[in-house]
């Protein structure tokens, strides 16, 4: 009798832990199947910021989404066209009349190869890839500084990644710690062109 009351002790002891082992299994399957979905939409992600055109509508989306949460509609209009047809990503309503013109650049390609780069020998190309990149957007939204037609003297070319953004503010670029001053005053001296962040936006 005591050997079967024993075996029956074990018996709803190992019951007890093979419910709980197989209630921690499903948990984790489900765990699982969640990591997985994150890899999926991660790499749906990549693949949208591998496409120029996808990665810049992402980039107007953000800063539109920046626009709506700190302006009313009544502010500021997304796609906005100039006398000759040529349109800049937003235009903010000041007052006396006055239009603050606000590009969106999301130059990654270049960037991202310099972050992933070990060779040193590749880095200096690399740099001097990106750095033409960011010169040439600065170049591209100083064409919406039009006080003809009631803009500012001065645009915003706005980076919808923090990462670019922060290497700027630090006066380096990526991980090849490259100066990045030339850059801003040639933005700000030259340009009229005021870099600004999601966050310092």
């Amino acid at each position: 009798g005591e050997s079967t009351r024993a075996i029956q002790t074990h018996f709803g002891a190992s019951t007890d832990i093979i419910r709980d082992v197989t209630e921690r299994l499903t948990k984790l399957d489900e765990t699982n199947r969640q990591v997985i979905g994150f890899a999926d939409q991660l790499q749906n992600l990549q693949d949208i910021l591998k496409n120029p055109k996808q990665r810049g509508i992402l980039g107007e989306y953000y800063l539109e989404s920046v626009l709506k949460n700190i302006l009313g509609p009544q502010n500021f209009q997304m796609q906005y066209k100039f006398a000759d047809g040529e349109i800049v990503d937003a235009a903010i309503f000041l007052d006396k009349g006055k239009i603050l013109a606000v590009d969106s650049k999301f130059s990654l390609e270049n960037y991202n190869r310099l972050l992933e780069t070990r060779d040193p020998a590749d880095r200096e190309p690399l740099e001097r890839a990106f750095k033409q990149d960011l010169k040439n957007r600065i170049d591209e939204t100083s064409k919406y500084i039009r006080p003809s037609e009631n803009t500012m003297d001065f645009a915003f070319m706005f980076i919808p990644s923090e990462a670019i953004y922060y290497d700027l503010l630090i006066n380096q670029i990526g991980a090849a710690k490259t100066s990045a001053r030339d850059l801003i005053e040639y933005a700000f001296n030259e340009k009229h062109v005021i870099i600004v962040s999601p966050t310092s936006f």
